[in-house]
């Protein structure tokens, strides 16, 4: 059955960004961030496409995503990062997730899960050098070391990781950069003397920005996000060669003739100076676009750009075409690579004052994703 709307998702361009960003990691590893469903552009194609790309690993925020990549058959290596008192670890471990921790309550319970299970945890510790978020403090990282060292001493949990996350990579000379690098030297320093050593041992805090402007930071592994999915990392300086991986598009529910001061859409905000053709789009703010975009954000319809007309509602806009013939069923493209004139979500970002991330991952489950 036709749908009003479609997000289509290109994946030779997810395998196109991964081998780009391998050209930047060179020799280390790469895990790509494959949470929030792939960054909106679906959870289990994405990280097929990033793994045959020349991604190694595979990183989620939750368990429950890295479970339902298991239950895909994806069978990389997965590293799951957020984790509540109530997290599944039982099913991760018997799923063989990696988890992370940067407290020692949570080093407790995932050996108490790795007792349960008989499955030795495979554990990254992430310190926290200054995004002040998950991880643990300088001073509290001596005692995370030591209680996952006992753990490993005991069977129940295999040290796999050492990491951190950048706070401003994406601020090209921010000062914060090089004082979080020299704090995760120090906290590898400190491993490095509490035993913590080998090669299996992956150092990582590269996110997407540091992979394509930070060599300095790729240490073992990078972990690049929104760049595989073709947005740049850090716009003011270019697309790196990425591919915009998502075309959001909506079929025109009616057109219509309106005459010269016309209020069009809840509260009048937009009224017509002239006779003219108004469209509706049926995308609103439950599927995604964002309210801010009243007035503001452009689509490409009838061979041009358009603005938004109004405000935009819970499951449509509208749009002045004008003159210009346009009829029930049209096609309207929200924002895509930009190759035929149409906007980019780097545009729509700009033109509502946030990032590429919060333009494709509030695109809601009405929208259903086509991969080709």
């Amino acid at each position: 059955m036709a749908t009003p709307a479609e997000a289509r998702v290109d994946l030779s361009a997810i395998r196109h960004n991964v081998s780009v960003l391998r050209e930047h990691s060179r020799a280390a590893e790469m895990m790509v961030a494959v949470k929030a469903d792939a960054y909106g552009h679906g959870l289990v194609p994405c990280a097929r496409a990033a793994l045959e790309g020349g991604a190694t690993r595979l990183g989620t925020a939750y368990v429950r995503e890295a479970l339902e990549l298991r239950a895909a058959g994806v069978t990389a290596p997965v590293l799951s990062w957020i984790l509540t008192p109530d997290e599944p670890l039982d099913e991760a471990l018997t799923a063989d997730v990696e988890l992370s921790s940067g407290a020692v309550w949570l080093v407790d319970a995932i050996v108490a899960a790795a007792r349960r299970t008989g499955r030795t945890a495979r554990l990254h510790l992430k310190a926290d050098t200054g995004i002040t978020r998950g991880g643990a403090t300088a001073r509290a990282w001596p005692e995370l070391l030591d209680r996952a060292l006992a753990a490993q001493a005991e069977g129940t949990v295999e040290i796999a990781g050492l990491w951190s996350h950048f706070a401003c990579a994406d601020i090209p000379g921010h000062p914060s950069i090089a004082r979080q690098l020299t704090e995760f030297d120090e906290a590898l320093a400190v491993a490095d003397k509490a035993g913590v050593t080998g090669s299996h041992v992956l150092r990582h805090i590269a996110n997407s920005a540091a992979t394509v402007s930070l060599p300095g930071a790729h240490y073992d592994m990078v972990r690049p996000g929104i760049a595989v999915y073709g947005l740049s990392p850090i716009p003011e300086l270019g697309d790196f060669g990425l591919r915009p991986a998502m075309t959001l598009t909506a079929r025109v529910a009616m057109a219509k003739r309106v005459p010269a001061g016309t209020g069009v859409s809840y509260g009048h905000l937009y009224t017509t100076d002239h006779e003219t053709t108004m469209a509706l789009v049926p995308l609103g703010y439950a599927d995604g676009v964002l309210r801010g975009a009243t007035n503001r954000a452009e689509v490409l319809a009838a061979g041009r750009r358009r603005r938004v007309a109004g405000r935009v509602c819970m499951d449509q806009f509208m749009i002045d075409v004008g003159d210009d013939p346009i009829t029930e069923g049209d096609e309207v493209v929200l924002f895509g690579p930009g190759a035929h004139g149409e906007p980019t979500a780097q545009e729509w970002a700009d033109s509502l004052g946030t990032i590429t991330h919060e333009i494709v991952t509030r695109i809601g489950a009405r929208v259903p994703r086509v991969h080709r």
